[in-house]
Formats: C-alpha cells, sequence, structure tokens
C-alpha cells in the first residue's frame, strides 16, 4: 500500500503540505483534486523522488513499478512505434540483457534473457504498443513516422502511451486529457478502468474522474482529505462536511458567548466567584474550532454585446485549409470544403469530430487569423468576435505583463479605460499586486486562460469563438466559465473535450467529419453510439467487399457503383492495416521459435553425453525446461496470431 506518514513539504516559503497523512490501499483509484497552485504536481514530485519531504515519511513497498506520464517535449527522430516501446522498462532490460548475453557467447545467459523477454511479453509487445497508439487517435498511417513529425499535441499523446505501456503497480497521470478529442478520451476511460494497479490522476474533467475514480483526495490549505468516492460524491460529502462544521463552529460560539456573559456578571460577585472561576477554566480548556473558511469561488460574466447582428456570419461554399508557410508557391491544402451555413444570434453551437478533421481550422478561420481557401464569408454588421485559441499564446505575449495586455486592448475597444479601472478589472481574474507586471511567458496554464477570458470580457464580443478553452482551467474556473456562458445574450461555438462544458452550454452540434461540416442530430451519448456505428458500418463493408457483384449491382447508376468500389477498396485498406502488423510479428514469432527449437534438438543431444559432469547435466537440464517454456509460449502466441488473422479474413 501507498502511506503518507505527517507528511510536510514546502516549496520556497510556501507550506504545500502540513502532517498530511494517507493511506491508498492496492488497486485503488483515487483522483487528486484541488485548486491550481494548491500543491498537486508537487505532490507527485514528491511520490517519485524528484522532490524530498520537509517532515514525515512516504512509504510503499519497495517492489511497486511506478510510471507517470513526463512532461517534456520528446525531440528525437525515433518512430512512434518504436518510442513508446521504451516505455517498457522490463522489456528492455530483457532485450539488453540478450544482447550482453549474446555477445559475450554465454548460454546460460542466453537462456536467462530468453525466458526474461517471455515473462515481459515480448512476443506481442509491438502489437500492444500499436494498439494504444490506435486507440489514443494516431492514424495507421504514422505509426512508425518519426516522432520529431508530430505537434506538440500529439507528443504529449505519444508521452501518454509509453507510460501506459509501461508494466506498473502505482500509475501516476498529471492531466492525461488536456490534449485528447472525445473518441480518444473515451478509449483512455476504458483503459484505465480495466487497468489492475493503484493510480493516482490530476485532472480537471469531472466526467472523466467520475468514470475513473472511487477515492477523491483533496488538498486545500496544505491539508490532504480523502473522500470515499468519485467527484461528484465528493462534492456532495464536502458540501455536507461543511455545513456540519459551520453549525458546529456556530454552536460553539453561542457556548463560548453564554460562558463569557456568566463570568462577566458574577466574576466580582463573592457568592458567584467560584461558578465564575470555573467556567473561565472550562472555557480555557475548551478546543476552539475554527471557523469555515474557503477561498472565494471565482465568476465572472460576459457584458451584455452592443448588438446582436441577425445573421451573425453567412457562409457560401466555403473551404477551409491552410497554405505553406516556408513555400508560397505550394499548393493549398484544403482540409473541410463545401461548407455552406448561417450562424444566428443566441445560437448554442457545439463543433463535434475527430483530431485531425479541421475543428480547429474552421475556428481559426471564422475568427480570421487565416483566411478561407475558397467560398465567401459574410459578417453581419457590427459583429464583434472574441476568439479564445486552443494555444493561448497565439493570442498572447509572453514578455508583456497583464496590464500591459490590457492597456494595448482598451486603446483598441475603450481608449478612455483609466490604469486603476484596468487593475480592478484583472483583480476580478485573480490577477492582482505585483502579477499585473508579470511576463505572461513565466504565467501557469490556468493563468493565461484566465487572462484570455479576462481579455474576452472586455472586447465585449457577440461571437465568442472558443477552441479547448477548459485545458488548463481549474474545476472551480470550468464552472465559472460554464455558468457565464450560460448568462451570456450572444452567440457561442465552443470545441472542446470536456463533456460536461458541453453538454452544459451546447443546445445543437455541427460534426466535422470526411472534410465536410454537416449538423449532428443528437447529443453526445448519440455521438458515441454514432461512433459505434460507423466502426460498425465499417466492418460491414469489408464483409460485403469480397462478395461477388450480384445482378442487382450491374443495374446501379455509374456513379453509385464508383461510390461501392470506393469504399470497398477503402473497407480491404482498413483490414489490410489491421492484419499486416499481425502477419508480422507471425514471421518474427515462427523464427523465435524456429531457433528455439534448433538450440533445444542441440540441449538434449549435450544433456544425452556420456562424458557430461553430473553439475553441467543438471545446468543443461534446468536450460532445457526454460527452452521448453518459451517454445510453449511461442507456440500458443502463434496458434492467438493465427485465428487473429483467420477472424480478419472471414470479415474480408
Amino acid at each position: 500500500m501507498l502511506q503518507l506518514k505527517n507528511l510536510s513539504l514546502r516549496r520556497g516559503s510556501k507550506l504545500v503540505l502540513d502532517g498530511a497523512t494517507l493511506t491508498l490501499q492496492p488497486g485503488e483509484k483515487a483522483s487528486l483534486v484541488g485548486r491550481n497552485g494548491a500543491g498537486k504536481s508537487s505532490l507527485f514530485a514528491l511520490l517519485t523522488g524528484r522532490l524530498h519531504a520537509d517532515g514525515g515519511d512516504v512509504e510503499m513497498p519497495p517492489r511497486w513499478r511506478l510510471a507517470e506520464v513526463a512532461q517534456s517535449m520528446p525531440e528525437t527522430d525515433q518512430g512512434a512505434t518504436d518510442f513508446v516501446l521504451e516505455g517498457d522498462a522490463p522489456l528492455m532490460q530483457a532485450r539488453a540483457a540478450l544482447r550482453d548475453a549474446e555477445a559475450s557467447g554465454d548460454g546460460h545467459a542466453i537462456a536467462e534473457a530468453h525466458s526474461a523477454l517471455a515473462e515481459a511479453g515480448d512476443f506481442d509487445a509491438r502489437a500492444r504498443a500499436q494498439a494504444l497508439l490506435l486507440g489514443l487517435g494516431f492514424p495507421v498511417a504514422k505509426l512508425e513516422a518519426p516522432v520529431n513529425s508530430f505537434s506538440g499535441g500529439w507528443r504529449m499523446r505519444l508521452q501518454l502511451a509509453r507510460a501506459l505501456m509501461c508494466p506498473s503497480d502505482l500509475l501516476l497521470l498529471d492531466e492525461p486529457t488536456n490534449h485528447l478529442d472525445l473518441d480518444a478520451l473515451v478509449w483512455l476511460e476504458a483503459w484505465l478502468q480495466r487497468y489492475e494497479g493503484t493510480m493516482l490522476v490530476i485532472s480537471h474533467d469531472r466526467e472523466f474522474l467520475d468514470a475513473i475514480t472511487r477515492v477523491t483526495l483533496h488538498l486545500e490549505d496544505a491539508r490532504l482529505t480523502r473522500y470515499g468516492g468519485n467527484y461528484s460524491a465528493f462534492e456532495g460529502m464536502r458540501a455536507e462536511r461543511m455545513a456540519q462544521q459551520a453549525a458546529a463552529y456556530g454552536r460553539q460560539q453561542e457556548k463560548i458567548a453564554q460562558l463569557q456573559r456568566f463570568i462577566d456578571r458574577f466574576k466580582a460577585k463573592a457568592t458567584k466567584a467560584r461558578q465564575a472561576q470555573s467556567r473561565v477554566k472550562a472555557l480555557a480548556r475548551m478546543e476552539k474550532l475554527a471557523p469555515v473558511l474557503t477561498s472565494a469561488d471565482f465568476a465572472f460574466e460576459f457584458r451584455e454585446p452592443a448588438s446582436l447582428p441577425n445573421p451573425m456570419l453567412v457562409l457560401s461554399d466555403v473551404a477551409v485549409g491552410y497554405r505553406s508557410a516556408t513555400d508560397p508557391g505550394a499548393a493549398e491544402t484544403v482540409i473541410v470544403r463545401g461548407i455552406s451555413k448561417s450562424v444566428l444570434p443566441g445560437q448554442r453551437i457545439g463543433i463535434l469530430g475527430a483530431n485531425g478533421q479541421g475543428k480547429s481550422t474552421l475556428v481559426k478561420t471564422l475568427a480570421r487569423t487565416q483566411p478561407a481557401l475558397a467560398g465567401r464569408i459574410q459578417e453581419g454588421k457590427g459583429l464583434a468576435i472574441g476568439y479564445f485559441a486552443q494555444q493561448e499564446m497565439d493570442v498572447l505575449r509572453p514578455d508583456e505583463g497583464p496590464l500591459a495586455h490590457m492597456v494595448r486592448l482598451a486603446k483598441e475597444v475603450s481608449p478612455q479605460a483609466r490604469e486603476q479601472e484596468l487593475r480592478d478589472f484583472l483583480g476580478n481574474f485573480r490577477f492582482t499586486g505585483d502579477m499585473v507586471a508579470q511576463a505572461v511567458g513565466s504565467l501557469s496554464g490556468g493563468e493565461k486562460a484566465r487572462l484570455v477570458l479576462a481579455m474576452l470580457v472586455w472586447q465585449r464580443p457577440n461571437l465568442l469563438l472558443l477552441d479547448e478553452p477548459t485545458n488548463h482551467l481549474d474545476l472551480a474556473t470550468r464552472e465559472a466559465l460554464s455558468m457565464a456562458l450560460n448568462e451570456y445574450e450572444g452567440t457561442v461555438m465552443l470545441v472542446s473535450h470536456d463533456r460536461a462544458l458541453l453538454r452544459e452550454v451546447c443546445d445543437e452540434f455541427w460534426l466535422v467529419a470526411g472534410g465536410r461540416v454537416e449538423p449532428f442530430d443528437g447529443d453526445l451519448d448519440d455521438y458515441q453510439k454514432w461512433l459505434l456505428e460507423q466502426s460498425r458500418e465499417a466492418a460491414r463493408a469489408a464483409r460485403e467487399a469480397a462478395m461477388p457483384a450480384g445482378p442487382a449491382s450491374a443495374e446501379l447508376p455509374q456513379a453509385n457503383r464508383r461510390e461501392e468500389r470506393k469504399a470497398q477498396a477503402a473497407a480491404r485498406q482498413r483490414l489490410e492495416a489491421q492484419a499486416r502488423p499481425l502477419r508480422q510479428e507471425q514471421t518474427r514469432v515462427e523464427a523465435q521459435l524456429a531457433a528455439s527449437q534448433t538450440e533445444q534438438t542441440a540441449l538434449l543431444e549435450r544433456i544425452g553425453a556420456p562424458d557430461l559432469a553430473p553439475a553441467e547435466r543438471a545446468e543443461q537440464g534446468r536450460r532445457l525446461k526454460l527452452l521448453e517454456e518459451r517454445i510453449e509460449a511461442l507456440e500458443l502466441r502463434w496458434l492467438e496470431l493465427g485465428e487473429a488473422l483467420e477472424r480478419i479474413g472471414r470479415e474480408g
């Protein structure tokens, strides 16, 4: 089990943990929640040994293996699958041991290394790594692509896959959902629900926490409190506990006042002096309860728009994509085409679709940060756009402070604003004192996000374009954003993987998929059902691809037949993509099996030699037993791979 005993930790002058005591049993899955800056990541650093406690102890079984998501951005030309594979430390150690043993020609060491490889699951390791990548949204064509060819968000997904690849008894996840779309998020939930070890996760996604955790650890004012239950249960229990504490404090204050009144009234009277003195002692002995003090909840609101154009936007056969920044003469890359839609006042539109389908590109085009590649975008008179970029630094200057940002914005929007007015305004977003001059580049992700929100509110927009606004926001700020958006009178277009925010804010959805934007008729639950149905359709198309064309097919219009052939070809490609890594692994298993059987024959001959010493005969027997176990494991895997390929063949 994991135990914290009277643990204290400081970061500079700040007390992060004060006498924290906690026990997590093997297999428990817990969330660590608290405001940004409370010290959650510092506690993770303490558990991994990057920080050392100022007092108390951290105890966990020495045999426990620990895995966490590295926060550094990987820089390597290594292929994606190989990069993820290296996260499996026992497998890497076994492979290194085999290389050393083969280089030295030590037969005993070679046998032990093969045994370690079998135990580490070397026979299917590559397939497991690729399954993680596919689950996290990587296309089949990118499984072997160099790590450096991916953008920052995809590289962080690689770090997550690498952590999941590592066999572990304790898994630490710090904001694992920040770079995931809804499809990958749901897959990750299912994977973590099956995880058998102890897990501690930091996340500001309440639906994610509710799905995977059954214990909640609340870090506030350097105190760590354990609650049994997921995040929703924690909220209810904490509210009840705070109410009980407030009631107990109130009752005690009444008791103290009653004792003090008696003392003040009778301490000078001889006949009552003894009773008064006893009450003085009772008052001194009383353990004083502290008042229930909570950090003020963060709240803000969007100001009423000056006007509401109708329509806000009219899109006529618009195509969006990008042009090469380094080669102006290069051909344009169109991601989504044929967009013909109107955006009306008061609409609350959620934009759905997998990463890479063009959601952010569409929002950037509407926000005027990049031009449309074709078609026409007509803006209503008086349109005022407020844009929250997925990467906050796209709209911020790293070397300037929050106040400098607001001064420049005020000159553009309302030149009459005074500096004190801007300081007061920033104070509403928790920028106080010297923070207003602190360089934005040194602010935390949550602080940058709050600054962007402040700038949006100041602009008084009538159309909000929000691209993943919650990535770095804590739960309290997410709640504040949700309430502000629900009170907002303008139009909202929202891209987010935060399902709670989408459910609370949006009343209609657009689906960006297959190069098109279409209305999605349903809610988020229907969207997940749609994804499942798409998978079933792909399997059905794959089965039909191998069926001979009947007479009816000849009667189909030529265009329909072309579409049918395209669908069949796509289905065959998908099946081939599924089968290829299995066939490659089967080839490797066959080679390993043949080598092991050759070694087994040689060992049997050696053991049967009449001049073999008893000690060496015993050693060869032990090696033979290990080899037989390895052969058995390889044969079993070969059969499993064969069955998997047969299933794919039947689907085709």
